[in-house]
């Protein structure tokens, strides 16, 4: 493998943590209502553990109500117990095959727990993007036929992008984090 394909592997790694920090933080709710504040949530479903998502629609009509609308009507009351056993803090309600999620005002405490779980998760996405570092370290290591100054370049870049995508996941964290202590 040569260096250049080990670069971009590593830099895609890399953004590819990154999206996924992105995806987890938008979980995690500010003040109004996201469809995609429960996809993290997984459902029992058919024998197996799926996300949310794939068992069931999910909107949001006003800005302090969620909809889920279950794709099998026979699957609203797993869901509604996945929701509620999930650690968003939400109370959904069953009816009619179709589960409202009312969003609560948060307290200040709840914000506070909110930016816990959001800096767990930042952290999440930073050992990520160090594994996709070391990775990268490792494989320009056994590299054959490269000077050992194009190696020590190779890292230097993985290096810079490595810190990079780590000052982006924090600028990420610091507008999550701003957006849910806001009142």
């Amino acid at each position: 493998m040569s260096i250049a394909q080990i670069l971009k592997d590593a830099r895609a790694g890399m953004e590819k943590a990154l999206d996924n920090a992105k995806r987890e933080f938008s979980s995690v709710r500010s003040g109004k209502a996201s469809p995609t504040m429960l996809d993290t949530i997984k459902v029992e479903a058919y024998g197996a553990l799926l996300p949310l998502n794939q068992v069931a629609s999910v909107s949001a009509p006003e800005p302090r109500i969620l909809l889920v609308t279950p794709f099998d009507k026979g699957q609203a009351k797993v869901i509604e117990k996945a929701i509620r056993e999930s650690d968003l803090g939400l109370d959904p309600a069953h009816q009619n095959g179709i589960i409202r999620v009312p969003l609560p005002s948060m307290t200040e405490q709840r914000r506070k727990e909110l930016v816990k779980i959001l800096n767990k998760l930042a952290e999440d996405g930073k050992i990520a993007i160090r594994h996709a570092r070391t990775d990268a370290r490792d494989k320009i290591k056994k590299v054959d036929g490269v000077s050992e100054d194009d190696k020590k370049q190779a890292e230097k870049d993985i290096q810079k992008v490595h810190d990079d995508e780590i000052a982006k996941l924090e600028a990420i964290l610091k507008v999550k984090e701003a957006e849910i202590m806001e009142v």
